[in-house]
């Protein structure tokens, strides 16, 4: 059994076909004088040309099928192809080393793998994958050979497939929609990666960071993918194989249930009604939230526009983006987030800089106060969105009381601005503030006078509360969602906005979760915003509970002092309420 990173989510039993290592590595070959070098640099150039060719069909394809967004990752595979200090790299290697073109793609390759690899943080060992998915794409056209692995290609069988291997390329994740294709679970990787997001668009369930498993993994094996919690099986004896066809299949009827009820309205047994929000990170995501019953989006993540750039979105090109999320959301209700950039997600156009903790360095709204024209740029952008539905402006890890000021005065002076230019923007924004850090927690009181509705980034705020890396094998288990000290934290944040009527949503990974709901819902939240594939679990999960029910829960669960003892008790509440609905839960 192999623990991984639930990427998609989603149950299957399949056949594993496996793609063994890495992809890309051969050995290096020398031309044999320096007569071939003229031909050697031709012969790249011609393949660059015809790259370029496959790239642009491609983007056109998946903006028809998929999304603006995820077309836009193959646009920043175009701007890597014109990149001229990469180009120049390979023209070196061929010239210099008199290395034949694939060679030279390879060395130098490995000279950037060697610098993310130093960098230690997980984004840019992810940006790896698009690096070779456009090498592959040349040094395909120099081998006249298909881009796309031609392995991946003669997947015919009908029989499902969990594909196994090193990690997937963005082009390969877009041909396996086509394929038939179960699962995927791969040895690197992240929830940020392009392939990751792309196999979330498609639907295919996939799980990464399964260190090991192709050394043990063999096509043919029957293997299980548990996409709920990063499970993967290989081998799986008949007993087990017995259970998880049956969680498969009772996974994907109750899917398909769920989704009927995707019109009836969010509330509890009693009446008391409830807001299901999406968390979004492209329009097609928003576009998908109307379809399972969410009632606007919750979080807009803005951060992914700029990953996918070559340098900073101009005030159009975002103003556009966030035109099309409003107009795509569910009721044209949109909250947008400024850019949440740093820790694990770092762009070069803003400069880098090695941090020992990135976590709790230069990241998010400190990285935007550092950039203030960028800022602007931002704000201004989505003031002009507003005009388009109903808009809120969300600022992540405010800190203090002087920052939230001082970011109120940059909004002021961003729509001053706009007035003065006669740039036509929504008047009736909210502003509001991401409670992701302790500090701001403890002194919310205060944050609430100066704030028109919080929304709690319950991710961040549970492993700054625990100091523990969310991410680390070694200590995750402590960023637990249901431990007291979480839930006396919120407690205390829902009470406070309670006392001076102040909007509060949860957007962590918790709101999809049934068993933290049952406590949040006794907490009084009204307020939930997930990622859009659990809003149908959710909406049923509310109309099984009743408010004095909820509160009695949570009563109890205040009086217990251990996490263990929290969970076993929700456990059986939870059976209590609907059996179905341990399947989805994930916390």
């Amino acid at each position: 059994m192999y623990k991984g990173i639930a990427v998609s989510p989603g149950v299957v039993v399949g056949v594993a076909y496996c793609l063994d290592g890495p992809l890309g590595q051969s050995e290096v070959r020398k031309l044999p004088d320096e007569a071939a070098i003229p031909e050697e640099l031709e012969r790249f150039d011609r393949a660059l040309r015809l790259a370029a060719e496959d790239l642009d069909l491609i983007v056109a394809k998946v903006a028809v099928q998929i999304g603006g967004e995820e077309s836009d990752i193959f646009r920043s595979h175009l701007q890597i192809l014109r990149d001229p200090s990469l180009l120049a790299k390979v023209h070196e290697g061929i010239k210099g080393a008199r290395l034949t073109a694939p060679s030279a793609l390879q060395a130098v390759l490995k000279e950037y793998a060697s610098v993310f690899a130093r960098s230690g943080q997980e984004l840019f060992q992810e940006r790896m994958a698009d690096l070779r998915d456009v090498f592959a794409r040349i040094t395909a056209h120099l081998d006249a050979s298909p881009a796309v692995d031609p392995a991946l290609a003669g997947l015919g069988s009908d029989e499902p497939i969990v594909l196994v291997t090193h990690e997937i390329l963005p082009s390969q994740a877009i041909s396996l929609g086509e394929m038939p294709i179960a699962g995927i679970v791969t040895e690197v990787g992240g929830g940020t990666s392009h392939a990751a997001i792309l196999s979330r668009s498609r639907g295919i369930p996939a799980v990464s960071g399964a260190a090991g498993i192709i050394g043990q993994a063999r096509t043919g094996d029957q293997i299980v993918i548990d996409g709920r919690d990063g499970i993967v099986v290989l081998r799986p004896d008949a007993e087990m194989l017995v259970a998880y066809r049956k969680m498969q299949r009772d996974f994907f009827e109750l899917k398909d249930r769920l989704v009927i009820n995707r019109d009836q309205p969010a509330c509890l047994s009693d009446g008391t009604l409830v807001e299901l929000l999406a968390n979004v990170n492209t329009v097609a995501d928003a576009a998908t939230a109307s379809g399972v019953g969410a009632s606007g989006v919750g979080l807009y993540r803005t951060e992914y526009l700029f990953l996918t750039h070559p340098d900073v979105p101009d005030e159009e090109e975002q103003y556009e983006n966030y035109r099309k999320v409003v107009e795509a959301a569910p009721d044209r209700t949109a909250t947008i987030r400024t850019l949440d950039l740093g820790g694990d997600k770092t762009v070069p156009y803003l400069g880098r800089q090695h941090e020992a903790n990135p976590f709790m360095g230069w990241r998010s709204i400190r990285l935007s106060f550092e950039h203030p024209k960028f800022f602007e740029v931002q704000i201004r952008a989505i003031l002009r969105a507003a005009r388009h539905g109903k808009v809120s402006i969300l600022f992540p890890m405010i800190t203090t009381l002087e920052e939230l000021r001082h970011v109120n005065r940059l909004v002021d002076e961003a729509r001053r601005n706009l007035k003065r230019a006669g740039i036509p923007y929504g008047e009736d924004v909210k502003t509001g503030v991401m409670i992701e850090v302790p500090a701001a927690a403890l002194c919310i009181e205060a944050l609430l006078q100066e704030t028109d509705f919080i929304s709690i980034g319950s991710n961040d705020l549970i492993q700054y509360l625990v100091a523990a890396d969310r991410d680390n094998p070694k200590v995750a288990h402590l960023c637990d969602p249901l431990s007291p000290a979480v839930l006396r934290m919120l407690r205390m944040v829902f009470d406070a906005c309670r006392r001076t009527g102040t909007p509060v949503t949860l957007c962590g990974e918790m709101a999809g979760q049934p068993r933290s709901v049952l406590v949040l819902l006794g907490l009084g939240l009204r307020r939930f915003s997930m990622s859009p594939a659990f809003v149908p679990t959710i909406k049923t999960l509310l109309s099984s509970v009743s408010t004095p029910q909820a509160e009695r829960f949570t009563h109890q669960v205040l009086q217990l002092k251990t996490r263990d003892e929290i969970r076993r008790y929700l456990t059986e509440r939870l059976h209590e309420i609907s059996k179905d609905l341990e399947l989805f839960d994930f916390t």
